[in-house]
Parts: structure tokens; C-alpha cells; sequence
């Protein structure tokens, strides 16, 4: 079980996960104990060796995929890029068009402006109200010299889950390579590489209770994807440089609890969350789910209220001791409106009046409810401070 901390509540577990417990147990043994590089010919350097063979086969189990197919890195940022960059170059003899969403983590939507630079052409595909893929859409924007498609498994700031079983059938039927971003559905939702046609895959172990700064890539065997990082021979010669080893072990612990607590957690999870929604649209007026409201994660609420700015809302929600953020934590120091939520249509002045808040299964009904009311008494502060809702009011009646 997860401990949690006394004075807050915290509700942005999409930006980050506490570590849990037995994570950080199976991990300290390999800073202090079992330290040795695992490339190394001695008994010390084995049996580092030894925990990163099996970390790598409990994820590709996970996965349904071969050990062989697991690739190492530092999260999904750098997995993202990975797959793109990489994947791009090795194709770029076929051709160099590469189909994504509008509404991808920064870590694809900045690696595909860097291969617009670079020669490459990127078609952005639309998505709904929901913020679910327009499935017509891609198949329109297939080329004869496109290479890669890359659709998120489901969204970091909206929880809208795309329909990546049948994007995988598409890339599939034209003979082009599929990239998931699956961070924030990786340890929350099943996943099959086959069955969805998956032909890479990115996650990431702070999202699911691991630690930070240690992620991984699944490669499907056969595809051509050049090497990422260059020196030593470590992962198979495609990403050179010493392998973090607690963090792997962490990564392979959290991975394993993940799977093994899911169908509960979902419940929980599912049971917190539509109460979480209830309540708001029940007691809050002018507010806005944003996201699909059945095909979305089990943990994630996002809505928009008008007439209210985030930032402030978020400050107030912190002065109050609650942890939510108002998309994605990437992009936190930004002033603009939130590029998903724009996707999906609204306008900025209602974008820029978004809370996403992201549960575990150790939140109860009793924070919810503490959040809730907290939620109703800043935005009707906030409300009573602007002009635009005054105007609102005399022009409503």
C-alpha cells in the first residue's frame, strides 16, 4: 500500500505517482549491495546483469511481447523521441511522412516539429468533441510515402482513450509502423502489442508508483529503428550508456504491482471518479466535462469552468492543500491555453479556466468531498471578481 502523507490532498497523479513502498525496497539493495556495472564479467556485475534480464521479462510479459523486444530508457519523453526520430531515419529511403493527433504529449508534437525541420512532412489528425481520433480522417491522410503513425493510447490532460485497436488494423492494412504513447495507459489499462497491432510503444515508471527517470520503449522484432544513443554496446547496441539498475529494478516492481492490483484499483479508481463528476456538475453551474465521458482513463477528471482563470483556481486549490494541475505538468509554465483542449473546440477563454485532477486508488470520498466544496467556493469567488460573469448575469437575467 501506498502511504500517504498527512496536510494534503494530492490529485495530479497523471503528472506523477508516489513511489510506493515495496518499490523503493526492491530497489535499495542495488545502490549500496548489488552495485556492480552490469556489464561486467564478475559475480557483482551478474547479478545486476541478472535483475535487468529480469525486469525486461516481466514487462514484455506484461505486453505479450518477446524479451528481446524491450528497450530501456529514461521515461517516455525520451522513448517518444526515440521511436520518431530513429524510426524516421531508418524509413526515410521509403518515405517521409509521418501521421500523429493534435492533441499528443509535447514529447511527439516537439519531435515532429524537429523532423519538419529536417525534411520530413507531418499530417495532424483532428479529433472530436471527446477528444476521440477521427478515424475517417487518418485514413485520408495516408500517403503512399508515409512511415510512421503515432496516436497516444490515451490522453494525459482529457483521459479520452483513442481507438487504437483499429488505428493498429489501419497502419497495419497499409504496411505502416505504429507508435502508442502509452504513459498514462500503461499499468492502468491491459494491453496487448498484438492484438492492437502495436509496433512500438512508449511508458514510463512514475506513473504507475515507480521511480523517476527510468522508462522503456517496446520495439516489434524486424522493424528497422536506428540506434538512439551511441558509445557501448548496452541494449543490444541501440542506446549506449550504463544501465540504470535500481531504477530498472524499480520499474519491474512497479510494473508488477501495477498488474497485479489493476482490476481492483480500476474499481476503485472508476467508483471515485464518477462520484468526483457527479458532485461537480451536480453543484458547480457553467462547468464543462472535458473528454469522453465513457472512453476515458479510470483516474481522470478534467472540466472547465467559465469565467474562472486556472491559475488562479489552482493557487487558491494549493493555499486549501490540494494537488490538481490544469493540464499537462510539462507545459505547466506556459501562459497559453492548453493545445487539447483547443483541439476538442473551446474557445480560449474557457480553456484557459481548466482543472484536471487525477486519482489514485488510495483518495477517498471524504477528500472528494473536502475538493468539492473547495472547488465551489474559489470559482465562486473568482466569479464575483469578474466582468465577464457580471455581464453574463445582467444579459441572463
Amino acid at each position: 500500500m501506498v502511504v500517504k502523507m498527512e496536510g494534503f490532498i494530492y490529485l495530479d497523479n497523471a503528472a506523477t505517482t508516489k513511489t510506493a513502498p515495496e518499490v523503493v525496497e526492491a530497489m535499495l539493495p542495488y545502490f549500496s549491495e548489488y552495485y556492480g556495472n552490469p556489464s561486467s564479467i564478475y559475480s557483482l556485475g551478474t547479478k545486476s546483469k541478472k535483475a535487468v534480464a529480469e525486469a525486461r521479462e516481466t514487462i514484455a510479459k506484461s505486453l505479450g511481447a518477446a524479451n528481446n523486444e524491450i528497450y530501456f530508457t529514461a521515461g517516455g519523453s525520451e522513448s517518444d523521441n526515440w521511436a520518431l526520430k530513429a524510426t524516421a531515419e531508418a524509413y526515410a529511403s521509403k518515405g517521409k511522412h509521418i501521421i500523429t493527433s493534435r492533441i499528443e504529449h509535447h514529447a511527439v508534437l516537439h519531435t515532429c516539429e524537429y523532423l519538419e525541420k529536417n525534411g520530413y512532412e507531418v499530417t495532424y489528425v483532428d479529433v472530436d468533441e471527446n477528444g476521440i481520433l477521427k478515424l475517417d480522417e487518418l485514413k485520408k491522410a495516408i500517403r503512399p510515402d508515409t512511415v510512421l503513425i503515432s496516436v497516444m493510447f490515451a490522453n494525459n490532460e482529457i483521459g479520452s482513450i483513442q481507438p487504437i485497436r483499429e488505428i493498429g488494423q489501419i497502419a497495419r492494412e497499409h504496411g505502416i509502423l505504429f507508435h502508442t504513447d502509452a504513459v498514462q495507459a500503461y499499468g492502468q489499462l491491459p494491453i496487448d502489442v498484438d492484438e492492437y497491432g502495436i509496433d512500438m510503444l512508449s511508458a514510463s515508471a512514475h506513473k504507475l508508483n515507480g521511480p523517476k527517470g527510468i522508462g522503456f520503449l517496446y520495439i516489434r522484432k524486424g522493424i528497422k529503428s536506428r540506434s538512439f544513443l551511441h558509445g557501448g554496446q548496452q541494449e543490444r547496441g541501440r542506446r549506449a550508456g550504463t544501465e540504470n539498475v535500481p531504477g530498472i529494478v524499480g520499474l519491474c516492481a512497479a510494473c508488477r504491482r501495477a498488474f497485479e492490483i489493476m482490476e481492483q484499483k480500476t474499481a476503485r479508481e472508476l467508483e471515485l471518479r464518477d462520484y468526483l463528476i457527479r458532485r461537480i456538475e451536480e453543484e458547480i453551474p457553467y462547468c464543462r466535462l472535458n473528454g469522453d465521458r465513457e472512453r476515458r482513463l479510470p483516474n481522470n477528471v478534467n472540466f472547465s469552468f467559465r469565467f474562472v482563470e486556472g491559475e488562479s483556481l489552482l493557487i487558491m486549490l494549493d493555499m486549501k492543500g490540494i494537488c490538481a494541475s490544469s493540464g499537462s505538468a510539462c507545459t505547466s509554465g506556459s501562459l497559453d491555453p492548453s493545445h487539447v483542449l483547443l483541439a476538442i473546440g473551446l474557445p480560449h477563454e474557457i480553456a484557459h479556466g481548466s482543472l484536471r485532477l487525477t486519482l489514485s486508488e488510495e483518495n477517498t470520498k471524504e477528500e472528494l468531498d473536502t475538493t468539492v466544496e473547495a472547488i465551489a467556493q474559489i470559482v465562486g469567488k473568482l466569479r464575483e471578481m469578474s466582468p465577464l460573469y457580471e455581464d453574463f448575469k445582467k444579459k441572463n437575467g
